[in-house]
C-alpha cells in the first residue's frame, strides 16, 4: 500500500468519525435511547364504582323513609283491625282516594292556591321587612337596648292571640289573614337575625378591621355572610308558623283555603276529605321547608363543611 492511499483512508476514517450522524441509528442506539417508559402522571385517583354509589343512595332513601312508610301503614291497619274507630280516623287507603277525589274536582287546587298565595304574601312581607330591622337592630347596640322591651313584649304575645284584635281592625278579608302572618313570621326572623349579627366570630372582626376594611365593607364582606346560617333558621321557622297560623285563621273565617276546607269538611262530617286536607298542609309544609334549605345551602357554599 501506498503512503498516499494510506493517507487518503485516514483521512475518510477521520471525516467518518468528526461527522455528525444524521442516519437512522443503530438498534443499540435505539434502545438506550428509548430506555424504560417515563409515566409523567401520577398513580389514578380510586374512583369507586357506580353500583355501590347507587346502593348507597338506595339505603340511605329507604332509611329517611322508613318512618313515614310506618306511620302510613300503622294508620292503614289500625282501623281495619279495629283499634280505632275507622269512622273517626278511616284507613289511609280511603283518605288517599278522597284526596284524589278533591283533586279531580278541582277543590283541592283552588283551596291550595288561596292559602299559598296568603302565606307566602305574608311570610315574604316578614322577610323583606324583619331582616334588615334585625340587622341593623344587632349592629347598633343602643338601638338593640331601645327597642329590646317593646320586642320582648311582642315576641311572647301569641298570633292567634291578636287574631280576633285583626278581624276588628282589618275585617274578615285578605287584609287581616295576611297581616296575622307578617306578624307570626316576623318575629322568629327578627330575634334570629339579631342574634346572628352578635354572634358573629370575634376572630373574623379582628382580622376585617385589621385590615382597614370600612364600616360599610365589613358589613357586606363579615357579618352578612357569617350571619346566613342563623338568619335562615329564624326564616324556615317562620315558613312553618306562616303556615299553621293561616289555616288557623282560615277556620275561622274564610270562604276559601285549606283551613277552610278542613273545617267545613268536619261540619259536613266528610272525614276522609279532612284528612286529606291536613295530609296537603303536612306535604306543602315539607316541600316548603326543603326548598328553604336548598336556598340556605347556596347562599351558604363558602363556607367550609365540618369534618367528620
Amino acid at each position: 500500500m501506498s503512503l498516499a492511499s494510506g493517507s487518503s483512508t485516514r483521512h475518510r476514517t477521520e471525516e467518518q468519525l468528526s461527522a455528525p450522524t444524521t442516519g437512522t441509528p443503530s438498534a443499540s442506539t435505539e434502545q438506550v435511547a428509548a430506555g424504560p417508559p417515563i409515566t409523567l402522571s401520577g398513580p389514578r385517583p380510586h374512583r369507586p364504582a357506580t353500583l355501590p354509589r347507587i346502593l348507597r343512595a338506595v339505603l340511605t332513601g329507604v332509611t329517611r323513609s322508613a318512618a313515614i312508610v310506618a306511620l302510613l301503614l300503622a294508620w292503614e291497619l289500625a282501623p281495619r283491625f279495629g283499634l280505632v274507630d275507622p269512622t273517626f280516623l278511616p284507613p289511609f287507603s280511603e283518605v288517599a282516594q278522597a284526596w284524589w277525589g278533591l283533586v279531580a274536582n278541582g277543590q283541592l287546587a283552588d283551596n291550595a292556591a288561596a292559602s299559598l298565595v296568603r302565606s307566602f304574601s305574608g311570610f315574604g312581607i316578614a322577610v323583606a321587612g324583619s331582616v334588615p330591622l334585625g340587622l341593623l337592630i344587632g349592629w347598633y347596640r343602643p338601638v338593640a337596648d331601645l327597642l329590646n322591651p317593646l320586642l320582648q313584649v311582642f315576641l311572647n304575645t301569641a298570633a292567634l292571640a291578636l287574631l280576633p284584635v285583626f278581624v276588628l281592625l282589618l275585617g274578615i278579608g285578605e287584609t287581616s289573614k295576611i297581616s296575622i302572618v307578617v306578624y307570626a313570621c316576623a318575629w322568629p326572623i327578627l330575634f334570629n337575625t339579631i342574634s346572628a349579627v352578635r354572634t358573629v366570630d370575634p376572630t373574623l372582626l379582628r382580622l376585617a378591621k385589621s385590615m382597614d376594611l370600612s364600616a360599610p365593607r365589613l358589613f357586606q364582606k363579615v357579618i352578612l355572610p357569617a350571619s346566613v346560617p342563623t338568619i335562615f333558621t329564624g326564616i324556615r321557622l317562620a315558613g312553618a308558623i306562616s303556615i299553621v297560623v293561616l289555616v288557623a285563621a282560615e277556620m275561622i273565617g274564610a270562604k276559601a283555603g285549606l283551613g277552610y276546607l278542613i273545617n267545613a269538611s268536619q261540619y259536613n262530617f266528610a272525614i276522609p276529605q279532612m284528612y286529606a286536607g291536613i295530609v296537603t298542609i303536612s306535604v306543602i309544609g315539607v316541600a316548603f321547608n326543603q326548598l328553604l334549605v336548598a336556598v340556605e345551602k347556596r347562599l351558604s357554599s363558602w363556607r367550609v363543611p365540618a369534618a367528620h
